[in-house]
């Protein structure tokens, strides 16, 4: 199996313990439509999708196992870096490359390294896309401005 399909099943796995079936459809929906949207983001800016995807898809699972957003990026960043360990998926550059991404997605007025950048935009796009009967939130409309002229939309 490989590791991004080894990942999934383990979130997906995580996921399935939510009671609540409303949440656990919307978690679901979020990783997997951020993890979509983080490999197309890196293969169009030639870095790796397969990390971008990774990162995407545990960005926010402290989150959601926990039920708290409070500090989620920061915390679930250790929370990756323990399960690409004890899964043995990464090396310590990628583990770090990918820990550093959902560490810094939340500040979405700030910039930082390339695929730290790719899970923020693939992040918006969601969020923006998602449901598009909801206004764009002011701390992401020039994120989402800017990604719409990258993709011509």
């Amino acid at each position: 199996m490989g590791r991004l399909k080894d990942l999934r099943k383990y979130v997906d796995d995580e996921l399935n313990k939510m009671e609540d079936a409303s949440k656990r459809n919307s978690a679901v929906a979020h990783l997997y439509g951020v993890s979509l949207a983080a490999t197309m983001i890196a293969k169009k800016r030639g870095l790796d999708p397969e990390l971008s995807s990774m990162a995407a898809m545990l960005h926010d699972l402290y989150a959601y196992k926990t039920g708290s957003y409070e500090d989620h990026e920061h915390k679930g960043a250790e929370l990756a870096g323990n399960i690409l360990r004890e899964r043995k998926l990464t090396d310590e550059a990628e583990t770090a490359l990918i820990c550093s991404a959902i560490y810094h997605h939340g500040d979405k007025l700030a910039v930082d390294s390339p695929m730290d950048e790719v899970l923020k935009d693939a992040d918006v796009i969601h969020h923006c896309m998602n449901d598009l009967s909801k206004p764009v939130k002011e701390k992401e409309q020039a994120r989402f401005d800017k990604l719409c002229i990258e993709f011509g939309m």
